[in-house]
């Protein structure tokens, strides 16, 4: 195993502790959600239509996922009746989703529990340390999007590999 410096090292295990935070982040909200007849997924996309419309591929990269996925997820939401797709005056390839009088509501009523679990996760944790969590996160997504440097030794593989998204 390489040796890391200690920022690389401490980097590593917030990586590990952000991918259990979001398995449990999911479950939770899936838990939560499903009291609305939502999952995570829907729920995530019906808050980032509140706005206003947008895209597939626009939802997909604010919250850093496949557009694909994003896509199914859109098609459910229309099924359901909570979202509606549009013509897109700027690519006619990609429907605007917005949200329907039925998919506000559904943000209206769970808005209160989101309220109550996030004051319940916030309590005892330092404000400082949020907002200091906060920069730092989206500094690393700032250099996420930029992708991986080059390969040591010219890997071709290693160095096909940019972005996430």
């Amino acid at each position: 195993m390489t040796d890391f410096s200690p920022a690389a090292e401490t980097l590593s295990d917030i990586t590990t502790e952000l991918f259990a935070v979001n398995g449990a982040l999911l479950r939770a909200g899936d838990a939560l959600s499903a009291r609305f007849g939502l999952t995570s997924a829907r729920w995530q996309v019906l808050g980032l239509l509140a706005d206003g419309p947008q895209s597939a591929a626009h939802l997909a990269r604010e919250r850093g996922l496949r557009r694909q996925a994003v896509q199914q997820t859109v098609v459910k939401l229309v099924e359901e009746g909570l979202v509606a797709t549009s013509p897109n005056p700027a690519d006619r390839r990609a429907p605007l989703v917005s949200l329907t009088a039925k998919g506000a509501d559904v943000l209206a009523r769970i808005e209160p529990a989101e309220r109550l679990w996030m004051e319940h996760l916030a309590d005892g944790l330092d404000p400082d340390d949020l907002k200091a969590t906060l920069r730092m996160l989206r500094g690393l997504r700032a250099m996420l999007a930029e992708g991986l440097p080059p390969a040591p030794g010219g890997d071709p593989e290693a160095a096909a590999v940019t972005s996430p998204t």
